[in-house]
């Protein structure tokens, strides 16, 4: 089985919280059985995929699959065209250079998207930009250290899409059966 969750903001990417004090999977998926197919930063949002097959799950996130992944990025500051390039190439990280990725900007916030609680921040005097990134790795805070490596911190994070899989209309805490 396969589900799709889009995961809200400041929701841990596992069923239970230790402390207590953080919302948790458990609170979306009612599903028994079924485990994240990789991570999403609790400060992240959007798409998580979750099943009861280790072969299905070792194939999502094992690197050599190369699986894409993709995301709606909002970063602070005004894209270059130099800083795109340099998210293609690839970024030389503290834990080595990544490999090539596909960035472009978008030319404004998508009208399908939902508002983030809390909202990120806004500062009048710094601008803000939409990247739609893809990459083929699962690095920790992979995104985020990319787009901070060539001066773009990131603001919002939203996967959009997993290899074939995407968000679609999924709205914030719903969950969709993919396959049986």
């Amino acid at each position: 089985m396969l589900i799709a969750l889009n995961k809200p903001f400041n929701v841990l990417c596992q069923f239970t919280d230790r402390s207590g004090a953080r919302r948790t999977l458990a609170e979306f998926v009612k599903i028994p059985d079924v485990y994240p197919a990789g991570r999403l930063d609790y400060d992240s949002e959007g798409l998580l995929l979750l099943t009861d097959d280790g072969v299905l799950s070792k194939r999502l996130t094992d690197p050599r699959h190369e699986t894409r992944k993709t995301y709606l990025v909002q970063v602070e500051g005004d894209p270059s065209d130099t800083q795109i390039a340099q998210l293609c190439k690839s970024v030389l990280l503290n834990d080595g250079p990544t490999l090539p990725a596909q960035a472009r900007r978008l030319d404004a916030t998508p009208d399908w998207l939902w508002p983030r609680d809390p909202p990120v921040r806004f500062r009048k005097s710094v601008p803000d930009a939409w990247i739609e990134l893809t990459i083929r790795e699962g690095r920790n805070r992979q995104v985020r250290r990319m787009t901070a490596a060539v001066g773009l911190p990131t603001l919002r994070l939203i996967r959009v899409r997993i290899g074939d899989v995407g968000l679609d209309d999924l709205a914030p805490g719903q969950t969709r059966v993919v396959q049986r």
